[in-house]
């Protein structure tokens, strides 16, 4: 329990982050999951368009530090692999 104001607004700052952390982490894994359907159904145009969105997020991502800059580059480069391999 805080015992000043200062550290209550803190823990309400850091419940609101969390969620909208929490947000954009779900919405990148449902990105990847639909990616993978995606490359399982061997349509090369819907895997294109589901990479090219899953890509966007991850930037988006780790343009605001939700996620490390090494860890978006590494997904989108063995995604990126996958697509390819499907031509």
């Amino acid at each position: 329990m805080p015992n000043k104001r200062s550290a209550e607004k803190a823990v309400r700052q850091n419940v609101r982050r969390t969620m909208r952390n929490k947000a954009v982490r779900d919405n990148i894994t449902y990105l990847r999951r639909k990616f993978k359907l995606a490359l399982a159904s061997g349509d090369r145009a819907v895997a294109t368009e589901a990479y090219q969105h899953a890509q966007v997020a991850l930037d988006r991502a780790a343009q605001k530090g939700i996620l490390k800059d090494n860890t978006v580059s590494r997904l989108k480069s063995r995604a990126a692999t996958k697509l390819k391999a499907l031509s």
